[in-house]
């Protein structure tokens, strides 16, 4: 287990994504993912309002998760984290507007406190320290545990931090971020930020939208909503590079790609739990494997030089 900053969260290495229920996995299939990551010893679910709204046109993940904690009665093993900020008819960082989803999520999940809440998306539009006081109000109330910025930059991040010393607010706690080895652009300002302040990261897109599975190939179609993305890295010069790392690693370990590329997240400075999603089963399966997949010295320099974006040129 590790802990997400500095806070009393202790947690799995790997976060499990939900941004697929209801969408690519229906609800029994979601049941399933559930209890075959807590039985494979998670703890962390991350989800939010929004998933998967654009398909379903509601909280569908929530509901789900919902639905599953009343029946497994195990709300208090879990560290349960969702976000507001995104959804249509409650976008943004208003104190009103996350007034109103907060109630809203507590009341979809059956619970009467969230463990971690994030600020979807930064809104420019709302001073920060309307909206930090928001979250500071949540907190005292007991219904909010900590909060945590996703989707911040080094900058914006910087400013939330000073505003909550000056002011005396509730801090972010923890940065939510992409972060994988074909996209590796929090390896600068914004990682400095979350070292010096002492956060914790649970970066998404880990597996760079199943590209670091090692199942996409030139010629190869893929069965996957997010498959014309993710094969973008084929045409790049260092992600085929990165894909042939990922191989030669995987078979010394006798493990898939899929686990060696969470390992490797894991294994970076300021990484508490890389976030992975599953359609089922499965696909869950070296998810997990990567919470114990301890990767050597050699290996991590293999994968940090093939996975490095060669400069370009000055023009």
């Amino acid at each position: 287990m590790r802990s997400i900053g500095t806070t009393d969260l202790s947690v799995f290495p790997i976060s499990l994504g939900t941004n697929v229920f209801g969408w690519t996995a229906d609800r029994d299939t979601s049941f399933a993912v559930l209890d075959a990551y807590v039985d494979g010893g998670g703890n962390f679910i991350d989800t939010a309002d929004v998933y998967p709204a654009w398909e379903t046109g509601e909280s569908t993940a929530e509901m789900i998760i919902g639905e599953w904690l009343a029946k497994r009665h195990n709300r208090d093993s879990l560290v349960l984290a969702t976000k507001v900020g995104m959804l249509e008819g409650l976008r943004g960082l208003a104190p009103a507007t996350i007034r109103t989803a907060v109630e809203n999520s507590l009341r979809r999940l059956g619970t009467d406190y969230l463990d971690l809440y994030w600020a979807h998306f930064d809104d420019a539009d709302t001073p920060m320290a309307e909206s930090l006081g928001a979250f500071d109000a949540l907190v005292r109330e007991g219904k909010v545990r900590h909060v945590g910025a996703s989707n911040h930059t080094a900058e914006r991040l910087t400013e939330a931090l000073r505003i909550s010393e000056e002011e005396g607010l509730v801090r972010y706690a923890a940065l939510q971020q992409p972060y994988n080895l074909v996209e590796r652009g929090y390896e600068g300002p914004l990682r400095d930020v979350v070292t010096e302040a002492g956060l914790g990261s649970t970066p998404y897109y880990g597996l760079a939208r199943g590209f670091l599975t090692g199942k996409y190939r030139p010629g190869v179609t893929i069965d996957s909503p997010r498959a014309a993305k993710a094969a973008e890295y084929l045409h790049t010069e260092h992600g085929p590079r990165t894909l042939e790392a990922l191989a030669k690693v995987a078979a010394e370990q006798e493990v898939e790609p899929a686990t060696v590329a969470l390992a490797w997240l894991a294994a970076q400075p300021t990484i508490t739990a890389p976030i992975a999603s599953a359609r089922n089963v499965e696909q869950l399966r070296p998810l997990l494997a990567a919470a114990e997949l301890e990767l050597t010295a050699e290996e991590l320099a293999l994968l940090d030089a093939a996975s490095r974006q060669e400069p370009r040129p000055e023009s």
